[in-house]
């Protein structure tokens, strides 16, 4: 019979690819099972097979418990631990007690246990060894062909018996497959289910279009340029920003190629998707007017605190940098990460006016300056009081007309009206009573009211508008509370 478990084990792994500890283990459940069902049930065992000789002995186990345990199924499978410790003095519960016992012949055990047994377990080997095999492989572009469509989404045959599937979702827009077309994807995800693999692709995300750049170009490849970043309207048209590495290098041109034959093999595997080139640079304002090519823009204004652009462009222009349904301006913020406002600079011209006419009321107001004065530092980009307050002196002395006495006198100013505020501020804020509706907002004590609106959380929806852990540096609650607490004073902004 050893002949014949060491056959079955080497045609088992041949046939099935997998290892053939595998169908060991197999072949070991299964005759440990023929052997209980042999005895009624009435005992539990095992079988060990010696991988070399495929010789098997069986051992008759008891599962060691505790003394108080109450048995009600399969007594005769359990030892209580002061019986356990005469047969053997170390013993500990959990363990086993192991006793040699007859083993049942290979060739009469249950053929169909046997074989129920072992598919099981090559199945469950083949699907840990796709999870495994395919894990490896996300973030990469395979390739299969149309097995079946079931309700949009498109099922692939990657070979092997292993097969994927694209969700209606992750599709190009427009585009359609026949059974039997060969199909390029993107691998997002690899997850392990109960009836096998799940191996879900993607053709929409900006990752496939990535990827697919680093096939049609070498020099990506070869890390000689690099891709910073891609935005994508799926089907219709997309950007992505490049670098070279070598100066010498024109990553640009290397990614068009020849007569535009590279971005045109891109363009034809993403359904005609259009595609600009942008080439990346450090600079952020730089970047931003590459990336709204190919509208040229005439000027700038960047608010680094609230993280947004003001682009102006001529007014003959601003419907191309818009883009059609703002698709240019909607990439172009996609690409960049910036926030981006599109105007005519005729436009971004009275706005900048009346900002700089804002400030220059600001200053003369609490500065108590000249309009001249204002204007001046308004020029520079001063916008607030804390600006001037705090902004090293050298850097207000390279304006025209400044000296060591006007720069010191502004400064003192500027923070005295700050100090003057804040006092008054922080008087407001102490004499401040909550509003009814925090005070009958459920989960909010009176205590908790007064608290809240000593620190400027006066009304409900201030309460709405704080994070988890702005109200956590207020009031002591666990999170989960304080995250329930926020999430209900925002009720009425979704009623």
């Amino acid at each position: 019979m050893s002949k014949e478990v060491l056959a079955v084990v080497d045609i088992m792994s041949n046939e099935k690819g997998v290892d053939k500890e595998i169908i060991f283990d197999a072949i070991e459940t299964a005759l440990a099972m023929a052997t209980r069902k042999s005895n009624n049930d009435e005992l539990d065992a095992k079988v060990v097979i010696d991988r070399h000789t495929g010789e098997y002995e069986t051992f008759r186990i008891w599962e060691v418990i505790e003394d108080d345990v109450a048995i009600e199924d399969n007594v005769e499978w359990y030892l209580r631990h002061m019986d356990a410790v005469e047969i053997d003095p170390n013993i500990e519960p959990g363990q086993y007690i192991e006793e040699p016992m007859e083993s049942i012949d290979f060739g009469r055990i249950g053929a169909q246990t046997a074989k129920q047994v072992i598919i099981q377990k090559v199945r469950e080997a083949e699907r840990k060894r796709i999870v495994e095999d395919y894990t490896k492989r996300v973030g990469e572009i395979i390739s299969g062909q149309v097995k079946r469509i079931d309700r949009g989404d498109v099922i692939l045959d990657l070979g092997d018996n292993v097969d994927a599937i694209i969700p209606r979702s992750e599709l190009i827009n427009r585009e359609t497959f026949k059974l039997g077309d060969r199909v390029r994807a993107y691998v997002q995800e690899v997850s392990f289910k109960p009836r096998g693999a799940q191996i879900t692709l993607s053709r929409s995300c900006k990752e496939m279009l990535m990827e697919i750049f680093k096939v049609e170009v070498p020099e990506i490849g070869d890390d000689l340029i690099d891709i910073m970043a891609a935005a994508r309207d799926t089907g219709l048209r997309a950007k992505v920003a490049v670098r070279a590495n070598d100066p010498r290098l024109d990553p640009i041109g290397a990614c068009v190629g020849m007569r535009g034959s590279r971005v045109q093999a891109v363009t034809n595997e993403l359904n005609g998707e259009r595609i600009d080139i942008i080439l990346w640079d450090p600079n952020d304002a730089q970047f931003v007017i590459n990336a709204m090519a190919p509208a040229e823009v005439t000027s700038i204004m960047v608010d680094e605190d609230k993280h947004t652009m003001d682009l102006a462009v001529d007014e003959e222009h601003l419907s191309q940098a818009i883009g059609k349904s703002g698709q240019n301006i909607r990439l172009a913020t996609e690409l960049t990460g910036w926030t981006l406002n599109v105007m005519s600079t005729g436009d971004m011209s009275a706005k900048h006016e009346t900002a700089s006419q804002d400030f220059v009321t600001l200053f003369v107001e609490e500065l108590d300056v000249d309009e001249d004065l204002a204007a001046a530092l308004a020029e520079e980009g001063f916008e607030t009081l804390e600006e001037i307050a705090y902004v090293p002196v050298s850097e207000m002395l390279e304006i025209d007309g400044f000296d060591e006495d006007i720069v010191s006198a502004l400064k003192t100013r500027a923070k005295d009206v700050l100090l003057t505020k804040a006092i008054a501020d922080e008087e407001k804020i102490a004499l401040a009573e909550p509003a009814d509706d925090l005070k009958a907002l459920e989960g909010v004590t009176e205590q908790m009211a007064k608290t809240l609106a000593g620190k400027g959380v006066i009304t409900q929806e201030d309460l709405a508008e704080l994070a988890t852990d702005e109200l956590l540096e207020i009031v002591e609650m666990d999170e989960e509370a304080a995250g329930a607490l926020i999430l209900l004073a925002r009720a009425p902004w979704f009623e």
